[in-house]
């Protein structure tokens, strides 16, 4: 299991279509965390001043048609799915629970 988080707006943009993040478009891949710990610390550093619901996709990576590769250094390394998510893939999509200042403290699941 893989995880991405992603702000609601941007998961709910188009439900009919695979997921397909702007960085897929920018960058050729679609980043995404090794676990629970990795996950909160990219939403505290890079969604923290992002409005409303802020989710993070658990990704079944067998499920993903497109490649999947770890990649970083030697020290840390994230996985990375060079092309859009199946929305069949994501197997749960849990929400970041953050604190007054915004900070990312706790996944909680998503109603």
């Amino acid at each position: 299991m893989i995880l991405h988080v992603v702000p609601l707006d941007e998961w709910s943009a188009h439900p009919g279509l695979p997921y397909a993040p702007p960085s897929l478009a920018a960058e050729g891949f679609v980043h995404c965390s090794a676990d629970e710990s990795a996950a909160l610390a990219i939403a505290d550093a890079r969604y923290r001043d992002v409005a409303g619901p802020l989710l993070v996709l658990c990704v079944d990576e067998s499920a993903l048609s497109a490649e999947l590769r770890w990649e970083g250094t030697r020290d840390t390394v994230f996985p990375h799915v060079y092309g859009p998510i199946e929305r069949a893939a994501v197997t749960a999509v849990l929400e970041v629970r953050r604190d007054a200042e915004g900070r990312a403290v706790d996944l909680a699941p998503w109603t």
